[in-house]
């Protein structure tokens, strides 16, 4: 579902709940962070590093723990970019070379309508108004949901490239339909503060696309060098 939305160049793997796919077994320094967490963090934070380190294998490199950065971002092995994302019953994770994509945002999130109150957070008033013209021509997609995917994967595109915090304010994203069958289309994330500069351009947008599928709502968001 993930590698659909991604270019290429990025390997993506996957696990949904119930496929047989096996918890990869922690490093140390991995198992000492989630040592008092519940079970079922446990369980996820065990699944996601499983992906993580089978796109590692893909790509030629061996298999390394996955340690949280600054603000929790993942840091990986030299020469690599990438994005993990969990949820229940789901975990992914997308890697790629740094020579190939400056950044790369991943996320996937129950497909179910947001908790009262948190998209007035998070949406800008000219993306509530997008929602509801969404909403009418496409009411079975729960669009608040949607697009508090799109601004994590671009968040999680944005930190590795800044090290700085963006708030959801900070970003309009516009999410449009692909036409066909599928519930499916692109993101455009326009960049209401300076942008990072890459390969000597100063970005001022993210482009991504997104997709509904088996009970989730998913988002990736990729930072090409040219």
């Amino acid at each position: 579902m993930i590698e659909e939305l991604l270019p290429g160049p990025v390997v993506a793997v996957e696990a949904f709940g119930g496929d047989g796919t096996e918890p990869a077994t922690l490093y140390p320094e991995e198992a000492a962070l989630v040592a008092r967490a519940v079970p079922k963090r446990r369980r996820e934070f065990a699944l996601v590093r499983g992906c993580a380190r089978r796109a590692m294998e893909k790509l030629g490199v061996a298999p390394h723990p996955v340690l949280p950065g600054e603000r929790g971002a993942p840091r990986w092995p030299a020469g690599l970019v990438g994005s993990m994302t969990h949820c229940d019953g789901y975990g992914a994770a997308a890697l790629v070379r740094a020579t190939d994509l400056a950044s790369v945002g991943i996320d996937a999130e129950p497909h179910g309508p947001l908790p009262d109150g948190v998209l007035d957070a998070v949406a800008l008033p000219a993306e509530r108004e997008r929602l509801r013209a969404l909403s009418r021509s496409h009411p079975a997609v729960h669009w608040d949901r949607l697009l508090f995917s799109a601004k994590e994967s671009v968040y999680k595109a944005w930190f590795p490239l800044t090290g700085q915090w963006l708030d959801f304010s900070e970003a309009d994203i516009d999410l449009r339909v692909a036409p066909g069958e599928r519930l499916s289309g692109t993101l455009r994330a326009e960049l209401l503060v300076p942008g990072p500069v890459v390969t000597g351009r100063r970005r001022t947008h993210f482009d991504g696309r997104w997709t509904i599928r088996q009970g989730l709502a998913a988002t990736a968001v990729t930072v090409p060098h040219d």
